[in-house]
């Protein structure tokens, strides 16, 4: 029986709404999904000490998270082996960040919410559309 206070990881996904992905449906739902907001995919592994050790600190800083507005995706990687492999994974957590179609940078492991906080802030100060296509006039 488990303690009322006893810490739920699995809480998280839903605080924080981040939906499920899989290799099968990872570049329809995440990369060309349409939409200019800034997405976050959350790699992970079941019973990982450091992916937990972020699930709690997310918790404990849900409204810091939250105020940053990403979209949030999560996709535990032990499960699907296909979608580590792509992005080279040798430990988790990490973080893939995306926008307009492009996979614009990864936060390995978890570096603290100060340094995530400012990675995010960079990506946002980042071009907010895709490039216009060139005239051919």
């Amino acid at each position: 029986m488990s303690s009322p206070l006893a810490f739920d990881p699995a809480r998280m996904f839903a605080v924080f709404g981040m939906r499920a992905v899989d290799s099968a449906g990872f570049d329809r739902e995440v990369v060309q999904a349409p939409g200019d907001d800034l997405r976050c995919v959350f790699l992970w592994g079941k019973d990982c000490y450091n992916c937990n050790v972020f699930k709690q600190t997310a918790m404990l800083h849900k409204d810091a998270l939250l105020d940053l507005g990403l979209t949030w995706f999560e996709c535990n990687v032990y499960d699907d082996v296909a979608l580590g492999q792509r992005f080279s994974l040798h430990g988790v957590p990490a973080f893939m960040m995306f926008r307009h179609g492009k996979r614009l940078g990864r936060i390995s492991g978890w570096p603290g919410l100060p340094q995530f906080t400012e990675a995010v802030r960079r990506l946002r100060s980042g071009p907010a559309a895709p490039p216009a296509p060139a005239s051919t006039q």
